[in-house]
């Protein structure tokens, strides 16, 4: 990604835990702002995969433009540098056409590896290590390979999904090439500069059981919407293992296969996605750059109200400084 022009690009970027209303902020700020919103979930850019990603429904985006969303089917691989690549373009369109880009969205990899230019250093070829761990994964179950990874590097316990078995498999892969803790590797892969100029707008609850009950009912709500059925034809066909992980959908597999009775499924699927929502905090609890807005400040503005001046501020201050 080469620079736009030696002016940084101002980016508005809503990101926090899942059910914290991401999509309704973003659509707010894009309204107030003229702007349009990057959607930055690794999940909502499969079609089909609607109820248990909480994609926004048209309704929901308001007439407000969402790129990268509904546009790979689920048996395609994505990565990293492929969404860094899709969105700059994106943001780089977005920007010449005079509007304000906003990058929404959960995947805190993703969106910091765009916003802050997340290098990809060149690997030794790891056909034949993958293949090992692979086999180890099915004869050995992944405890056993998240019990040597976290001997490695005790790091990684709060940096990766630990139940997601690909980035599991992937963080033992840089071990075993390299020799290099994952989670050093990470940290240096951010120090490179960055085409944009990012205001981090970060969803907080002082309250975390506010979060909590939110996560419960929005489960509930994608139950009554069709998820089950929806996940059902998920497993039907073919999927990538990029979109097999997606939560909402694994945990109910027990299910289908006879394993588990669906209320307990159900439970399984709510405490995957509060744990989800606890790393989600983590990660973006350790950015200082990032304003917090917390939803449930007694007697404090709306939401809305409070991003919208921190959102023209900050493009107020990028405008004069450009003058």
């Amino acid at each position: 990604m080469d620079m736009l022009t030696d002016k940084k690009i101002p980016v508005i970027a809503v990101v926090g835990p899942t059910a914290s209303g991401k999509t309704v902020l973003a659509v707010s700020l894009a309204k107030a702002l003229d702007g349009e919103v990057i959607s930055a979930d690794s999940m909502q850019i499969y079609r089909g995969m609607d109820i248990a990603t909480a994609k926004p429904t048209v309704d929901e985006m308001q007439s407000v433009r969402h790129h990268l969303i509904d546009f790979l089917p689920p048996t395609e691989e994505y990565s990293v540098k492929r969404f860094c690549d899709d969105a700059f373009a994106a943001a780089k369109d977005i920007a010449s056409r005079g509007k304000t880009v906003i990058v929404a969205g959960g995947t805190g990899l993703y969106v910091d590896a765009l916003l802050g230019r997340l290098s990809f250093e060149e690997e030794p070829d790891h056909t034949e290590v993958r293949a090992e761990l692979q086999a180890r994964l099915r004869e050995e179950g992944r405890d056993a390979l998240v019990k040597e990874l976290l001997d490695a590097d005790p790091a990684l316990a709060d940096e990766i999904d630990l139940q997601n078995d690909r980035r599991v498999l992937r963080a033992l892969e840089i071990w075993r090439l390299t020799g290099e803790k994952p989670s050093v590797r990470r940290g240096r892969a951010f120090e490179n500069d960055t085409p944009f100029d990012p205001l981090y707008l970060g969803l907080f609850f002082r309250d975390r059981q506010l979060l909590y009950d939110r996560i419960s009912k929005r489960v509930d709500l994608m139950l009554e919407a069709g998820l089950v059925e929806e996940a059902r034809a998920f497993y039907r066909d073919s999927a990538s293992s990029t979109a097999v992980a997606a939560i909402g959908y694994k945990e109910l597999k027990p299910y289908f296969d006879g394993q588990l009775p669906l209320a307990d499924a159900v439970e399984n699927l709510k405490t995957a996605t509060r744990h989800y929502a606890k790393r989600q905090l983590t990660w973006f609890g350790r950015n200082d750059t990032l304003v917090r807005l917390y939803a449930d400040d007694p007697g404090a503005p709306p939401l809305s109200e409070r991003a919208i001046n921190a959102a023209r501020e900050f493009l107020l201050k990028r405008r004069l400084a450009d003058a």
